[in-house]
């Protein structure tokens, strides 16, 4: 009987370890090639990892720090779904060449079902023959050099109006009793509304954000409501929602918040269906600008070419201009916020900047684009706050359309992938001097060939691949040119007794949260504002 027991409980043993090495080796790859990238620790239920990314730091510096432990390439859990976090340029460079294709499509997300035109806008637009034929007509008819040189004119005009309303408010606010006649104003607002307004003038021939003191009540009733609409529609595009990562909340509007989605999107979308109707109207009497905006080509382009897609011509047209308006406008805020605020922080660098200004222009007229390519510091300096502070720092998240070998390890379809930006442009292996410090002159010795438009995979501001941004030359031309004319027309200074908080936003872009209020003071002759 004792033999017949100890038999039994042999072969219940033996059945025990068959079945526990059948499931381990099912579930254990045989090699590194078939794991998945290692998971992050601090993973709670249900939730994942979502806990550790709502704050106190913004996730693209929560992630940066799980990298240090992780390597360059790990898991997270993003509630229902998996994310990959890519922190190293030649995985990044992998991913952007080798699986590029693999990883066009963006993840489903609330936004985009409530705001896209049922993703007829191409930001949030699967990968597909409609995205390629939007993306094709953005880059060859939109954005393309010829097209930006033809609407050069409204950029120059906008930038020597924004000065003269900066020069204005500085003379309707100067104190005549005080010799320095210094006035405090929010550069991060004037930067943002001088984004907006040259955006908006290129895409639709309009102007709102202005200073309105002399304007009638009509006129500033308008303005005020555009500006509203149009910050309300960013506020809301920029927002990661717990129903992007559980989508069965979908069904349920907790705090109506999808109720004000929707109520946005309806008011921005009466917003650029009065500028199209206006168009138009324009056409039919030929009276169309001489500039021929956004609109005007896409209208054009529109009545000749056939787009492959369910979508009719309006809504084409509207979902283009205000994807090209929520880009364009905030990431360009983003970069000249933060170039202004690095510069401010360093006096040498300030200095620097007016100097090599003051030499290649002189104080007897204004900068233009001519003079950008010999400014080659303040180009420095641009490529350096791009480094810093990209304006997503987490890229746009992508979704893995089929299995995948990334970086070493087995990445199954449907997980999403986020190239950390911010985290890769610190890298010491790259930027081996002070990689964290804010040092333009890197630009003019050790890293002066590098490109910013997805060429180095170490330094892809804009992202890379075919779904980068369209609007990298446009943003750079911004760029450059309102910041030579800001430290070439205006001194500015950090006021007394007060610091520049660099704090970074958690939003999807990389604002400096908090205003940046300096004192200016003009430094050219009147008659040039």
């Amino acid at each position: 009987m004792e033999l017949i027991n100890t038999c039994i409980l042999g072969l219940f043993t033996f059945l025990l370890l068959a079945f526990y090495n059948y499931i381990f080796l099912r579930s254990k790859p045989h090699n590194k090639n078939q794991q998945p990238p290692p998971l992050a620790g601090g993973a709670w239920p249900v939730i994942g990892h979502l806990h550790l990314l709502g704050g106190p730091q913004a996730p693209h510096i929560t992630l940066a720090n799980l990298a240090d432990k992780y390597g360059p390439i790990f898991t997270v859990k993003l509630g229902h779904y998996k994310a990959i976090i890519v922190s190293r340029w030649d995985i990044a460079k992998e991913c952007f060449t080798t699986h590029d294709l693999q990883i066009l499509t963006r993840p489903d997300s609330l936004v985009a079902d409530l705001m896209s035109y049922d993703f007829a806008m191409f930001g949030f637009s699967p990968y597909g023959p409609y995205w390629r034929e939007i993306r094709k007509l953005i880059a060859v008819e939109l954005l393309s050099p010829r097209r930006l040189e033809l609407l050069k004119t409204n950029r120059v005009s906008e930038v020597e109006m924004s000065s003269k309303e900066l020069y204005e408010f500085w003379r309707s606010r100067k104190s005549k009793s005080s010799p320095d006649h210094k006035v405090v104003v929010d550069m991060k607002e004037w930067l943002g509304n001088h984004s907006l307004n040259t955006v908006l003038r290129m895409i639709a021939g309009q102007r709102y954000f202005v200073s309105i003191a002399d304007h009638g009540d009509k006129e500033r009733e308008e303005a005020t409501r555009v500006q509203r609409v149009l910050r309300e529609f960013l506020h809301f595009v920029g927002l990661f929602l717990p129903a992007d990562s559980f989508p069965i909340l979908k069904h349920f509007d907790f705090g109506g918040l999808q109720k004000k989605m929707k109520a946005i999107s309806a008011e921005v979308d009466n917003l650029v269906g009065e500028w199209l109707k206006e168009h138009r109207q324009n056409r039919k009497s030929r009276q169309v600008s001489a500039d021929h905006d956004f609109i005007d080509v896409m209208i054009s382009m529109l009545e000749e070419a056939q787009i492959d897609a369910d979508y009719d011509p309006d809504t084409i047209i509207k979902s283009t201009c205000i994807n090209l308006i929520a880009g364009g406008s905030d990431s360009t805020t983003v970069t000249l916020t933060w170039a202004v605020a690095r510069v401010m922080k360093n006096p040498q660098i300030l200095e620097k900047v007016k100097a090599e200004v003051d030499f290649h222009v002189g104080k007897d007229r204004r900068v233009t684009d001519a003079d950008i390519p010999k400014l080659v510091y303040l180009q420095a300096v641009v490529k350096e706050t791009l480094r810093l502070y990209p304006a997503g720092p987490l890229g746009g998240p992508r979704e893995l359309a089929q299995d995948a070998n990334i970086g070493g390890y087995h990445v199954p379809k449907g997980t999403r992938v986020i190239v950390n930006l911010w985290k890769m442009h610190r890298d010491p292996d790259v930027w081996v001097d002070d990689p964290t410090e804010f040092k333009p002159e890197r630009f003019l010795t050790t890293h002066k060939d590098f490109d910013v438009k997805g060429r180095n995979f170490e330094l892809i501001p804009f992202s890379a691949g075919r779904r980068n941004c369209p609007g990298a030359n446009l943003a750079l031309q911004m760029v450059h040119l309102i910041l030579g004319n800001l430290f070439h027309a205006f001194d500015l200074e950090i006021p007394n007794g007060r610091k520049i908080d660099l704090k970074e936003s958690a939003g999807v872009t990389n604002h400096l949260v908090g205003p940046l209020e300096l004192v200016l003071v003009p430094r050219l002759p009147a008659n040039l504002y």
